[in-house]
């Protein structure tokens, strides 16, 4: 199974993010700098993760991102269902249905394998992502401008 490039991203900034200092706020243009995706991409994950209540953003002048609660305890399992969505890894209800659809059992194991997957990355939390050496190297890749204002208490 290959993830998207949107979850790629997606995870990349939930991982950034969760290095970043509880009282650090991190603009998406720093970050998707940082990780070297392009800012339009970046954008619109972020824009996605704050749907989900992953990561809490703020517009305009002061503003930027974090991490909300809720991110730093999903599990990367939830995270990618989320993103990638409930369908089957192959086509078979495409705009032309496979002609084996009604008696083919290739379907189901390819579910039951991706069901493997997810229950895999369920036990994988944001946390445990971003302990060394992963954490270092992601704030080794801050920038000098990276950092928005911190947030006002």
């Amino acid at each position: 199974m290959r993830l998207t490039a949107f979850t790629d991203i997606s995870l990349r900034i939930v991982m950034r993010l969760a290095v970043a200092g509880a009282d650090e706020l991190l603009t998406t243009r720093a970050v998707a700098d940082a990780l070297a995706v392009p800012y339009t991409h970046a954008a619109k994950a972020v824009a996605r993760l704050s749907e989900l209540g992953l990561v809490e953003a703020r517009r305009g002048r002061g503003g930027g991102m974090q991490l909300a609660a809720r991110g730093r305890a999903a599990t990367v399992g939830g995270i990618v269902r989320a993103l990638e969505g409930g369908d089957d890894v192959v086509g078979c209800e495409d705009a032309v249905p496979c002609p084996l659809r009604a008696a083919c059992r290739l379907r189901g194991a390819l579910r039951q394998a991706q069901e493997a997957f997810y229950a895999t990355l369920d036990g994988v939390t944001v946390a445990s992502l971003v302990e060394a050496p992963t954490g270092p190297v992601l704030l080794s890749l801050t920038t000098p401008g990276e950092r928005a204002a911190p947030l006002a208490q």
